[in-house]
């Protein structure tokens, strides 16, 4: 009966040792982070760059990936010349995102889930702004080689204490409203 047990656990072990785990790093030349946000009155759109990334596979599942954002590479793309300039200047300043004081925000996956169809996930993780850490769920669509991944992303500043021109902070703002929930549409390409 010993020699079953041992014969089980030796199994085991070699089973787990045959696990192929890789890390690809991201390449954030060909890589894009697409933002819009809301307001009563209008919306603006703009990009803003990875400075660093990786995905994590496990058996060719997804299992992880941590990513670091440039907060300082904020642009605008729906103004042009001075107005673009203004805006970009009001979002990194510390209004907003106080990009001098925090330069970088991150985003750690803690679980990919499986949809039940060949590269579709359900991602959970912590993202980082301004020193805070809220937990966030969105859905990922990989290629069929897993070098691209496409994500639709909605954030709530106001959980990252963004709290200009917010109705969840600020009482008569009518028309100046700028609303909480802002978009991220990421492409992610991959070394």
């Amino acid at each position: 009966m010993k020699n079953f047990g041992f014969a089980i656990m030796l199994f085991a072990f070699i089973g787990l040792s045959f696990t192929a785990v890789e890390t690809f790093q991201v390449d954030t030349a060909n890589s894009k982070v697409v933002w819009k946000g809301y307001k009563v009155t209008g919306e603006h759109a703009g990009t803003i760059n990875l400075k660093s990334g990786d995905l994590s596979f496990t058996d060719g599942a997804l299992t992880g990936g941590s990513f670091i954002i440039d907060m300082t590479s904020l642009k605008v793309t729906d103004l042009q010349g001075e107005y673009a300039q203004k805006l970009a200047g009001h979002l990194t300043s510390p209004d907003f995102f106080g990009v001098e004081k925090f330069p970088t925000a991150s985003f750690k996956i803690t679980k990919a889930v499986s949809r039940g169809t060949a590269g579709s996930y359900k991602v959970i993780g912590d993202l980082t702004i301004k020193e805070t850490t809220k937990e966030i769920k969105f859905s990922v669509q990989l290629s069929d080689d897993n070098k691209t991944a496409n994500a639709k992303i909605t954030v709530d500043r106001s959980d990252f204490n963004v709290k200009y021109g917010s109705g969840s902070f600020f009482d008569g703002l009518g028309d100046k409203t700028i609303y909480d929930e802002f978009d991220l549409e990421v492409t992610l390409a991959v070394k």
